[in-house]
């Protein structure tokens, strides 16, 4: 404030005051809507309810399989087998475990798959899982994840139904369903990670999408018990009714998630305008909800991305080792019969989801009190995620016939890798919120493409003969993978926004684009009158030919001519001479012709 030379107060100049107090009252309005928003239960956290428990479906519907098998196959018959075959014969290495033969045979299903058959059955899921990975992560970013998400896990549910009849038609019947399965579940983890990215606010995006993510553990407790109960009690024969209970629970919830859940905040028609306030700000502040094209070079040179991806794969690979193959070394080694063997299995899966949880509020702790960073907190929970089944998985291999601290180690393994849902799998929201579900399915689908070495590997390292030393292997080739890639995440991993996904940069990459884009009109434009010019240019051509043509025509007709002969000629008879006219045309050709 100023005063004129006649001492008047000059109030314009109060301008910058006026603004700095507004911006100020502008920011505490913000901050308290922000913390009447934060209450402990809102939209958001109904949307991640429905994440989780669709993560749970889809986890169910990949290890349930697992679980069956145990019970589908023949063992005797394959022991059989091996014998025939000139495998050595089995040795029993824990007879204290063993139960009693009647329970055994009881246990024999009506299928003799080899170890290497089975493998490849376990396969199968994964191989279709893969395929449609990439397509519905770009299709989601560019269409939206909700519907992509929700058929998806439908097709999943409806052809798990088919999964007994598949069987009773045969091993291949049985492989393409499984294949189908693996299609439309494809579309789930990737989906899931887009809509996350548009729910979760950044400093509660740790504890959410542990929470979510958290639904593989869930799903995994629950199936494996479960299935185990059900294939000894169940109806229709036993292991077919659980495909039967968990397709339709499936179902179910696809037709619950569609009526409940919507896309975004934006399009939510109950959502508090508070909670609504705060999401948006929080995620994308002034810069509104639209963002430019993938930026796909620069993804694919990012080495935070890389090192996502690489810590992705080894933990897939160590994870569908123990996902899909536990419950046969439960069987195989550990002696437990299969109504023990679906609860037992569960355990490290329970303890994962609890740890998940647990070391998600830590690391959102560090980061909001600023103990640690966004990049130090991921590596920190992460390394414990990777690292620590790897040593687990290590000393379980040489504990011999000691289930109990066989099971310990094999729980407390699978436990600590709950760690990597608050590192990599939440590290794509860090580095670009935008794109994460585009990230997301490029890294699934290489981590699963690994995965789907881990049960054929599994299968060639035990074929034969089931032992100790076979199983050490398989669990000591996991253990590696995990320490390689978690190291590798430690060198290249960030949680900082990288500067392709920064919205500063937009009108920087817009207008770049748009110059692309007049350069490229202006090129196709010039294509355009070049041919046009090509084509005008054959046509001139095209007609001077036939003009020519004509021409040539009429000189030739013009050229010939018409010459009257007359030949007089003498006829001889015997009466008399007689003189005989004769007149023809000839045409004369002596002449040239053009």
């Amino acid at each position: 404030m100023s005063r004129d030379k006649n001492g008047h107060v000059l109030v314009w100049e109060q301008s910058d005051l006026d603004d700095a107090a507004a911006a100020e009252q502008q920011v505490n309005n913000h901050k308290n809507t922000a913390d009447r928003s934060r209450g402990w239960f809102g939209i958001r956290h109904l949307i991640c309810i429905m994440l989780f428990s669709g993560m749970a479906n889809a986890y169910i519907m990949r290890t349930n399989m697992s679980v069956a098998i145990v019970a589908m196959v023949n063992h005797t018959a394959i022991e059989l087998m091996d014998q025939e075959g000139g495998h050595e014969e089995p040795i029993n290495e824990c007879p204290y475990n063993e139960p009693d033969n009647v329970t055994q045979v009881a246990h024999d299903g009506p299928y003799e798959w080899s170890f290497t058959y089975q493998g490849y059955l376990l396969s199968a899921f994964f191989y279709g899982y893969v395929l449609t990975q990439i397509p519905f992560g770009i299709l989601a970013k560019r269409y939206g994840a909700k519907t992509y998400l929700a058929y998806g896990m439908l097709i999943n549910s409806v052809f798990g139904l088919l999964v007994p009849a598949s069987a009773d038609v045969g091993y291949w019947a049985l492989i393409v369903v499984r294949f189908i399965q693996g299609l439309g579940e494809g579309p789930i983890v990737p989906c899931t990670h887009a809509m996350l990215a548009k729910w979760a606010p950044p400093d509660e995006r740790s504890v959410l999408g542990a929470i979510v993510y958290a639904g593989a553990q869930f799903g995994t407790v629950v199936s494996m018990p479960l299935s185990g109960l059900l294939s000894e009690h169940g109806f229709a024969g036993g292991w077919p009714s659980i495909f039967y209970v968990f397709g339709t629970i499936g179902t179910i919830w696809c037709f619950a998630f569609l009526l409940l859940v919507h896309e975004d905040p934006e399009v939510h028609p109950t959502i508090p305008e508070e909670e609504k306030k705060y999401i948006m700000s929080s995620l994308y502040g002034t810069h509104g909800t639209q963002s430019p094209p993938v930026p796909w070079r620069e993804i694919f040179t990012s080495m935070p991305f890389w090192s996502i991806m690489v810590a992705h794969m080894g933990h897939n690979y160590g994870y569908e080792t123990l996902m899909t193959e536990l419950p046969t070394y439960m069987k195989q080694v550990l002696k437990f019969d299969i109504k023990h063997n679906g609860a037992i299995s569960a355990l490290p899966y329970l303890a994962m989801w609890i740890f998940s949880v647990l070391i998600a509020y830590v690391a959102d702790w560090m980061i909001q009190r600023k103990i640690f960073g966004i990049t130090a907190t991921r590596k920190i929970v992460n390394s414990i995620g990777q690292f620590g089944p790897a040593v687990c998985l290590t000393a379980a291999s040489y504990t011999g016939c000691n289930p109990t601290l066989t099971i310990v180690l094999l729980t407390l393994g699978v436990g600590l890798n709950g760690g990597i849902y608050s590192g990599f799998k939440v590290n794509h929201l860090d580095i670009s919120p935008r794109y994460a579900g585009v990230l997301m399915s490029f890294t699934n689908c290489t981590a699963n493409m690994a995965g789907l070495l881990a049960p054929i590997t599994a299968g060639y390292l035990i074929s034969g003969t089931p032992s100790q030393a076979k199983w050490r292997s398989v669990f000591l080739v996991s253990a590696c993978i995990y320490v390689i890639c978690g190291t590798f995440y430690i060198c290249f991993g960030s949680g900082v926004r990288q500067p392709w996904d920064d919205p500063e940069n937009d009108a920087n990459v817009m207008e770049r684009i748009k110059k692309q884009e007049e350069q490229q009109e202006r090129e196709d434009l010039a294509k355009k009158v070049q041919k046009t010019e090509k084509k005008r240019i054959r046509q001139e051509a095209k007609e001077a030919r036939i003009a020519r043509n004509e021409a040539r025509k009429e000189r030739r007709q013009s050229a010939s001519k018409v010459i009257p002969v007359t030949i007089e000629s003498l006829e001889i008879s015997d009466t008399s001479p007689k003189m005989m006219t004769t007149s023809f045309h000839v045409i004369d050709e002596t002449r040239p012709s053009s």
